[in-house]
């Protein structure tokens, strides 16, 4: 079933890729995590970039129980209008409806309950069917955007002037297409995070309320293993990943005692200490401060004297993640930071982003088309 699940996959995305929403990160090819975060900051720093008194809101949405509230009559109606065969749309409808679920603890089961609602888990649809199902939710002004991973949703509002009325007019569109498609907000784990990086001027937000509740503010929210801060520096972030890896470094000696091969112990390095170093490490790096990467460092040096071995430097890794990642979407035109990498006359060279503040500068976008120049 799974393999026929994966062939359905596979028809789905290739006939509706030009329908997808290019702001949905999740299970597509040539997009992740650090995807989703470029995104994310540079059209924060952009957006910071233009004026002093600018500032963006941003929305962590989180869902409850998202993939079990899927309505099948409702997702083929949506599939039809995107434009994929009758036939296959009820295959799907079929797919979903009238399934049999039992909880089994020991040797003992319970009743069957027969379900209509919702994608069954471990399938490998439910995640492509998910996010078609919310293909939908999209801005509705040109000054506020929704990126999803897939259901890791975020509502963002560039606030110019102060003037808020969009964003909270997006947050009301975002509320009540939620409603019309079976999917609950929880509000009390939704959290609302502002980025504003003048310190001159103080100013006193409103708190914000969703169906009459109020949603509680935070100065730093974990989206897809990134600590963001109110102010976009990545200490804490850099501090939880010192911590995490240092308490593998004790594993890493565990496995020197016992007299492992050099080659061995470099193996688990590079598995469960450099990946925690290094994970998404394009969007963070280049605008964390000396006393952060140097943090991160020291704990490469301990690994090297552990293993015996001569391990790449965090600053080698982040130049060349940085270069792989920009020749992906240079090569995908349907990749929505595509239109950043835009070629000079000559064809050589790409032409570099204008920026104000170092912040920006030192973000993902014109570092990456810094190193494809220096490439080239």
């Amino acid at each position: 079933m799974k393999c026929f699940e994966k062939l359905v996959k596979d028809f789905i995305t290739s006939s509706l890729l030009a329908s997808m929403d290019p702001l949905q990160f999740a299970y597509r090819h040539n997009r992740s995590t650090d995807d989703a975060i470029a995104h994310l900051l540079h059209t924060t720093l952009s957006h910071l970039d233009k004026g002093r008194g600018n500032y963006v809101k941003m929305l962590f949405v989180d869902y409850s129980s998202a993939f079990n509230t899927i309505i099948p009559s409702l997702l083929t109606t949506k599939l039809e209008d995107l434009g994929l065969h009758t036939s296959l749309c009820d295959w799907i409808s079929n797919f979903l409806t009238d399934r049999p679920q039992s909880v089994w603890v020991g040797n003992c089961a319970s009743s069957i309950l027969t379900l209509s609602t919702g994608a069954p888990q471990g399938c490998v649809l439910s995640p492509l069917l998910y996010s078609l199902y919310t293909y939908d939710c999209t801005a509705t002004s040109s000054s506020t955007i929704i990126v999803k991973f897939p259901d890791d949703t975020i509502a963002m509002g560039l606030i110019s002037d102060n003037d808020k009325r969009a964003y909270l007019e997006e947050i009301k569109h975002l509320e009540n297409w939620c409603q019309e498609n079976n999917l609950l907000l929880n509000v009390s784990k939704t959290k609302e995070l502002i980025v504003e990086c003048s310190r001159k001027q103080e100013r006193h937000y409103q708190p914000m309320r969703i169906s009459g509740t109020m949603v509680e503010r935070v100065d730093s929210f974990r989206y897809l293993g990134v600590h963001i801060s109110q102010d976009l520096s990545w200490s804490r972030h850099t501090n939880s990943l010192v911590k995490k890896a240092r308490q593998r470094l004790y594993h890493l000696r565990c496995l020197r005692d016992f007299r492992l091969p050099s080659k061995v112990l470099q193996n688990f390095y590079t598995c469960t200490i450099e990946s925690i170093l290094t994970g998404n490490i394009t969007v963070w790096f280049g605008n964390s401060t000396k006393q952060d990467r140097q943090a991160l460092q020291r704990v490469v040096r301990s690994a090297k004297r552990i293993t015996h071995t001569e391990l790449p430097d965090l600053q080698t890794i982040y130049y060349k993640r940085c270069q792989t990642k920009a020749r992906r979407i240079v090569k995908d035109p349907t990749h929505p930071n595509n239109r950043l990498f835009s070629l000079l006359r000559s064809g050589k060279r790409f032409r570099s982003l204008k920026t104000k503040t170092e912040r920006l500068n030192r973000s993902f976008f014109p570092q990456a088309i810094r190193t494809l120049n220096q490439g080239n």
